[in-house]
C-alpha cells in the first residue's frame, strides 16, 4: 500500500486516463480522507468515472491501486465502494493471461498490483460490516488464479472459513462462489441455507448451458423468490450483479425462465423480479407474449407502489397487441385499473385500446391524450366522427412537441374524412408546430387552397431539410405541378448530407421525379448504407423498374432498421433473389428475436414486421 504521502513521487500528469492527463488523481485521492462523506463520495464517483471509464482502464489505473488499498484501510469511510472499485479495475477474462497482449497491458498492471496489496487487504474479510466483507471477496476473486501459491494458500483458508462460519448468509453464498474460482467444489446444493444453494445453482446453470437440469431450476425457482435483504449485492469482475446474472442466464432458457418467473410472481414479485424475467424472455424470445402476459396480469396486485404497477401495464399494453383475441378477464382487469384515479389509469387505458375493447373508446374520449387519441384512432379507424373533434379540439389549444406529432399522426387512419382537420393542420404549418407531419398529412388528404398552397409553398424553402421535402411533395399532390418541387429536391440533393431523409419522400412523384435521376444514380455506391438503400428505393419508384434496386436492397437486408427497411423497398419490389431466401427462412424461422424494441414505442414490433415480410416474400414466385 502507498499512503497519500506518497502520491507526489508518482508522475501523474505523465499518464492519461479517459479525460487526458491523470494530474487530477492525487487530489482525488486525498479527497477520501476527508471527514465529510459528500467530498469522499464525489471523489469515488468522479475516480470510478476517470480511471475506470465505462468498463474501461487506462495508464493511470495500475499506478491508482495502492493508492486505493491504502485508503481501503485508513479513509473513515467508502471503504466497500472502494474495494468495489479494486475489483472492477481487475476485471479480466482469466483466458487473457495467455494472450500475447497481456503483459504490458493496462489490465495486467492492475492485477499486479492488486496481488501485491492484497495481503493488506485481507483484514476486510473480518470486518464488521458485511458490505465490506462481500466487497472484499470480490476483490479476491478478480485476481484467484494470479495468486502466488503460499499466498493462494492462506487466502483459500480465510475464504473456506468465512463459507463455514460466516453469520450472514449472502457472505456465506459469495465465499463459496470465490471457492470454486479457486478450484475448490462445495456440496452447496445441499447446504440448509436458500442464499448459498441459490448461488451454487446459479454456477451450475453457467457451467451446464440452456436448456438447464430441472434440479437447478427448481432451487432457483424456490431460493430465488426473495432476494437478500441487503442492499450490497455487488457485481462479481464481470460487473453483473446475481440478479443480473439470473435474468441473463434464464432468458436464455425461456421455458426454465417462465417456471422460475411464475414461482417469483406467485411468492409476491418481490422487486418486481418475477415480472422483469417475464418481461425479458418476450422480448428475447418469439411467441411468448400469451404466457408473459398471463404472468405479468398475475402480478399486477403484487406491486407495491403505483409505479411499479404503472410499469407493468405499459408491459401488458406494449405486449396485447400480439394476441390476437385478448381474453375477457385480461380486459376486465385492464378496464377495472383504467378506472383508478392516479397515474396507473394512462397506461391501463392506453392497454385496453390495444386490446380492442370498445369500452376503452368511451373511456378515451372522456380523459383524452395525444398517446390516447393516437392508439384509438389505430384500433378504432371507424369511430372517426367521434375522435377527429376531440383530436382537432387538441391541436387547437395548442399541442407541441411529440404531443402534436401523435396528434397529427393520429388523423391518418381515417383518410379522407381527416379533411375536417384542415383549419389546424395549417395552424400548424404556420405556426411550426408538428410541421412536416402537417405537411404530410395535408399531401394525403388535404384540399387544395391558395392558403394551403402557399403555406406549401413557403415550407418548401425551409432550411430544414425534412420540412423542405414533406411540403414540396405535398404541394405537388395537390397542385399536379412537378417543376416547383423538383427545384427543391435539386437543391437539396445537390446540398448533400443526410439525403435519405428526404429520398424516401420521393414516392408519390413516381416518374415524374425521372429529372432527378442523375443526382441520384451516383448515391447508389454510396458508402452509407441508409443512403444507398434510400436511393435505391427511390429509383425503383421513379423508373418503375427493379433490376438496379434489388441488388442494393438484397446486400443490405439484415435484422437492422435500415435492413428491415431494405426488405420493405424489396418486397415492394415484387422480386425476391434467390439467394436471399436462405436468409428470409433464418428471418422467419428464427425462434428469437432478431430485432429490439422499447415497450414504451407502442407501435407494433419491428421483429414482427421482419418475420412477416419474410414470410410474404418467401411465399412470392
Amino acid at each position: 500500500m502507498r499512503s497519500p504521502d506518497e502520491l507526489d513521487n508518482v508522475q501523474w500528469h505523465a499518464l492519461t486516463h479517459a479525460y487526458g492527463s491523470a494530474e487530477d488523481v492525487p487530489e482525488l485521492i486525498r479527497a477520501l480522507y476527508e471527514d465529510d462523506e459528500e467530498t469522499a463520495g464525489e471523489a469515488v464517483h468522479e475516480l470510478y468515472g476517470n480511471i475506470y471509464h465505462q468498463g474501461t482502464v487506462y495508464p493511470a489505473s495500475a499506478p491508482a491501486v495502492p493508492f486505493l488499498a491504502h485508503a481501503v484501510r485508513h479513509a473513515p469511510g467508502k471503504r466497500d465502494e472502494l474495494l468495489m472499485l479494486l475489483a472492477v479495475l481487475a476485471n479480466h477474462d482469466p483466458a487473457d493471461i495467455e494472450s500475447p497482449h497481456w503483459p504490458g497491458s493496462s489490465v495486467a498492471a492492475i492485477c499486479d498490483e492488486l496481488c501485491r496489496v492484497l495481503p493488506d487487504l485481507l483484514p476486510c474479510l473480518d470486518d464488521g460490516e458485511r458490505g465490506v466483507r462481500r466487497a472484499a471477496l470480490r476483490v479476491v476473486a478478480a485476481v484467484a488464479e494470479l495468486l502466488p501459491a503460499g499466498l493462494r494458500a492462506s487466502v483459500v483458508a480465510q475464504v473456506d472459513r468465512l463459507y463455514a462460519t460466516d453469520p450472514v448468509p449472502a457472505v456465506r453464498a459469495d465465499a463459496m462462489v470465490v471457492l470454486t474460482r479457486f478450484g475448490r467444489e462445495t456440496a452447496a446444493l445441499d447446504s440448509p441455507l436458500p442464499e448459498v444453494r441459490l448461488a451454487a445453482a446459479l454456477l451450475g446453470a453457467e457451467r451446464s448451458g440452456p436448456p438447464y437440469p430441472a434440479e437447478l431450476v427448481a432451487v432457483i425457482a424456490q431460493d430465488g423468490a426473495e432476494s437478500d435483504p441487503g442492499d450490497d449485492d455487488f457485481p462479481w469482475s464481470d460487473t453483473t450483479t446475481q440478479d443480473e446474472q439470473l435474468t441473463r442466464l434464464l432468458t436464455q432458457d425461456p421455458d426454465a425462465g417462465l417456471t422460475v418467473a411464475a414461482r417469483w410472481i406467485a411468492a409476491g414479485d418481490l422487486s418486481s423480479r418475477g415480472s422483469w424475467l417475464a418481461q425479458n424472455i418476450a422480448e428475447t424470445w418469439r411467441d411468448q407474449e400469451p404466457q408473459v402476459l398471463e404472468l405479468l396480469m398475475a402480478a399486477l396486485p403484487h406491486q407495491k407502489d403505483a409505479r411499479a404497477l404503472a410499469s407493468r401495464l405499459r408491459s401488458i399494453g406494449h405486449w396485447i397487441e400480439h394476441l390476437p383475441e385478448p381474453g375477457a378477464d385480461l380486459q376486465e382487469t385492464l378496464h377495472r385499473y383504467a378506472g383508478a384515479d392516479d397515474e396507473t389509469a394512462g397506461p391501463a387505458l392506453l392497454a385496453l385500446v390495444r386490446s380492442r375493447d370498445p369500452r376503452a373508446l368511451e373511456l378515451v374520449l372522456r380523459h383524452p391524450s395525444a398517446q390516447l387519441l393516437a392508439a384509438a384512432a389505430r384500433h378504432f379507424p371507424e369511430a372517426a366522427g367521434q375522435l377527429i373533434p376531440v383530436i382537432r379540439r387538441e391541436l387547437a389549444a395548442g399541442a407541441t412537441g411529440n404531443a402534436a406529432i401523435a396528434l397529427v399522426g393520429a388523423l391518418a387512419p381515417f383518410g379522407v374524412a381527416a379533411r375536417q382537420a384542415q383549419p389546424e393542420l395549417v395552424d400548424c404549418l404556420k405556426t411550426g408546430r408538428a410541421a412536416i407531419v402537417a405537411a404530410r398529412q395535408l399531401g394525403l388528404n388535404g384540399t387544395q387552397t391558395p392558403e394551403v398552397t402557399d403555406l406549401l409553398r413557403n415550407a418548401a424553402q425551409s432550411t430544414d431539410s425534412s420540412l423542405s421535402a414533406a411540403a414540396a411533395v405535398a404541394r405537388y399532390q395537390l397542385t399536379g405541378d412537378a417543376g416547383a418541387t423538383l427545384h427543391t429536391f435539386q437543391g437539396l440533393l445537390s446540398a448533400g448530407g443526410q439525403t435519405h431523409w428526404y429520398l424516401s419522400s420521393l414516392q408519390p412523384l413516381g416518374n415524374a421525379a425521372a429529372p432527378l435521376l442523375p443526382s441520384i444514380e451516383p448515391l447508389l455506391g454510396s458508402r452509407h448504407q441508409w443512403t444507398r438503400m434510400a436511393a435505391a428505393e427511390a429509383h425503383h419508384w421513379i423508373t418503375g423498374s427493379p433490376d438496379r434496386a434489388i441488388p442494393i436492397l438484397a446486400e443490405i437486408v439484415s435484422p437492422t432498421p435500415v435492413g428491415l427497411h431494405a426488405l420493405k423497398a424489396l418486397a415492394a419490389t415484387g422480386h425476391v433473389p434467390e439467394d436471399l431466401r436462405p436468409t428470409l427462412r433464418a428471418f422467419f424461422f428464427s425462434p428469437l428475436r432478431l430485432l429490439n424494441d422499447s415497450p414504451l414505442s407502442g407501435q407494433g414490433h419491428p421483429d414482427e414486421e421482419l418475420r412477416t415480410l419474410a414470410r410474404t416474400l418467401l411465399a412470392a414466385d
